[in-house]
């Protein structure tokens, strides 16, 4: 694990930590996003407790949670995702301290191209889910009730559908493998409610 100790590594792991976390809470479903920053942030949690951070940098990326909510709770003003992707390369790029008293322990190189590349997937992939969200029609999902679709990932506490042309969060009472057909029994705000549905040929 002394791999870990090395704040070019950590950083890196870090970042993709970041990176998981947001596409999960903008696109949540499947799991594995929430498992895969779940991981990542056990290694740099092993990587903070042994290495000098800067404080101050770690309020920084907290604190871009706040605009990231305000850009999902208002998808037409993009200055919130802006704002907050700003914040979490600063914050990451300034989260580990340097032993000789430098402001940054990462190499600098390795800090522009990452942060640099974070920064346009997070533009990209955030602002399409968003847009996706201020579209999904919310009038309209009593109709889904009783529609036939496909379990695009194993359906149990959670997991996804695709149905009438959306994918959708899902939960149901019973295991159900990816690739079945399912049924909407019912929905639980923006998540469907399935059971397995046999289809007879």
């Amino acid at each position: 694990m002394d791999f870990l100790l090395d704040p070019n590594v950590a950083y890196l792991i870090f970042l993709a930590g970041i990176v998981l976390v947001f596409m999960a809470v903008a696109t949540p479903g499947t799991g594995v996003v929430e498992i895969g920053a779940l991981f990542c942030f056990v290694l740099v949690g092993y990587a903070l407790y042994n290495l000098s951070i800067n404080w101050w940098a770690l309020v920084i990326l907290l604190l871009s949670i706040v605009p990231f909510v305000q850009a999902i709770r208002k998808p037409k003003s993009l200055l919130y995702l802006v704002l907050s992707i700003l914040l979490v390369v600063i914050g990451s790029v300034f989260l580990f301290a340097s032993e000789d008293g430098s402001l940054i322990s990462v190499n600098p190189i390795i800090a522009l191209i990452s942060s640099g590349l974070v920064s346009v997937f997070l533009w990209f992939v955030l602002r399409k889910a968003i847009e996706a969200i201020s579209r999904r029609p919310t009038h309209d999902l009593e109709a889904l009730v009783g529609q036939v679709g496909e379990a695009k990932s194993a359906i149990h506490s959670d997991g996804s559908v695709y149905i009438a042309g959306e994918m959708w969060s899902a939960r149901s009472d019973s295991e159900i493998p990816a690739g079945s057909h399912v049924r909407v029994i019912r929905r639980d705000g923006f998540t469907l409610v399935v059971e397995k549905q046999i289809i007879i040929s």
